[in-house]
């Protein structure tokens, strides 16, 4: 090896290692939260809205109903504490509420596409969807900075006008869209049939935000939701359209047709938005990896809810977590907990428990299952 060769081998690990160590202190200050989607991320919205989400709901954490449909934290809880910022409060939710680290817009039941029907009427979707929660942000950027201009209280609980440029947009919303159309009737084929319809209404949402200023984004795609006991139970499927983990494929194959046009979406949105950086992340990945393993990874019976009572999956639609019925004038509680929610995936057949919130969050915030591959904590850059 000659010494010209020598040179340029040498200054191309000193800048490879110049370089690592740049990326290394990039991490990303991210004031505030702003996150948007459904029942996987709701922190008291739907709550507040139509009465709390009672007992056992928030046991293992919190000890007392939380506003979550969990026994305790939810993935977007984790992602606050990594970056160093207190759970956030519910736009909804004005009691006991601070927002001066952001504000979550999500609510259990939530669509992209707006449901057009009641609450009651859809089998449990939520009225509040995703144009809704745009609505309701925008509102909420420009009157808290009204507020906040009186000064006093409003100070000390309302976000400042430059962390709306610096705060990090979360989203997890998709999944009630495809559910939806099994609750009326729809064959997998007629709900393939709307979903670029559903994405295209996603990217308008995300469009507007940026334009209020948002230019950092972690966006999540929807779960293998023929994995979900609720959607096992109440539109079962032929044993023979079962995989190996017991989860009906023709539903998952949605989820999956679905994050395809979801990772196209972003593909676009990045040539469009030349400010932002969008960060795709692959939950469904992380989440069927934990079913269809679970054993492997330290949890029992994926397919069972651990609140429910009765039928192969303990669920019920009519008798779910925290249900009671009365006999001889006394209230007895039917809808148990299991003993251990630590080691079960779902909570009560249609959300996650805690610790498997936890277990997908440890791997997704590395960047591992990330497109481009950047941990949570350097979201803010384009590309390292």
């Amino acid at each position: 090896m000659n010494l010209n060769t020598i040179f340029w081998v040498v200054l191309y690990v000193l800048l490879g290692f110049i370089t690592n160590s740049l990326a290394a202190s990039r991490h990303c200050h991210f004031p505030a939260i702003f996150n948007f989607g459904d029942s996987n991320s709701d922190t008291g919205g739907l709550s507040a809205a139509f009465g709390q989400a009672g007992p056992p709901n928030g046991e293992s954490y919190f000890h007392h109903p939380a506003g979550r449909y969990c026994d305790g934290r939810l993935i977007v809880d984790f992602i606050a504490k990594k970056l160093g910022l207190p759970y956030l409060s519910a736009y909804l939710d004005s009691v006991g509420s601070n927002y001066t680290y952001g504000a979550n817009f999500a609510t259990a039941g939530s669509t992209i596409r707006p449901q057009n029907t009641t609450l009651h009427q859809t089998g449990g979707f939520s009225p509040f969807s995703l144009d809704v929660q745009f609505n309701q942000f925008n509102d909420f950027q420009r009157r808290t900075q009204h507020f906040r201009e009186k000064g006093g209280v409003y100070k000390t609980l309302l976000p400042k006008a430059e962390d709306f440029s610096g705060a990090l947009y979360t989203f997890d919303i998709g999944q009630n869209d495809l559910t939806s159309g099994y609750f009326h009737n729809m064959s997998t084929d007629e709900v393939k049939t709307y979903v670029p319809d559903v994405l295209a209404k996603f990217k308008t949402i995300l469009k507007y935000v940026y334009d209020h200023g948002g230019r950092s984004f972690w966006v999540h795609n929807t779960g293998p939701v023929g994995c979900v006991p609720y959607i096992l139970d109440l539109h079962p499927v032929e044993r023979s359209l079962l995989d190996k983990a017991g989860c009906a494929t023709p539903y998952n194959e949605v989820a999956k047709f679905f994050n395809r046009g979801l990772k196209e979406v972003v593909v676009q949105l990045r040539k469009e938005l030349p400010l932002a950086a969008i960060t795709y992340v692959d939950v469904y990945s992380v989440k069927y990896s934990l079913i269809s393993q679970a054993n492997k990874h330290g949890f029992e019976e994926p397919l069972r809810a651990c609140c429910g009572h009765g039928g192969k999956y303990n669920y019920n639609l009519h008798a779910g977590c925290g249900a009671k019925i009365k006999v001889d004038g006394k209230e007895i509680l039917i809808g148990k907990p299991c003993k251990n929610p630590s080691v079960r995936i779902s909570w009560d057949g249609v959300h996650f428990t805690q610790a498997a919130n936890k277990w997908v969050f440890d791997r997704i915030v590395d960047g591992s299952f990330s497109d481009p591959p950047i941990p949570l904590n350097m979201a803010c850059h384009k590309h390292l």
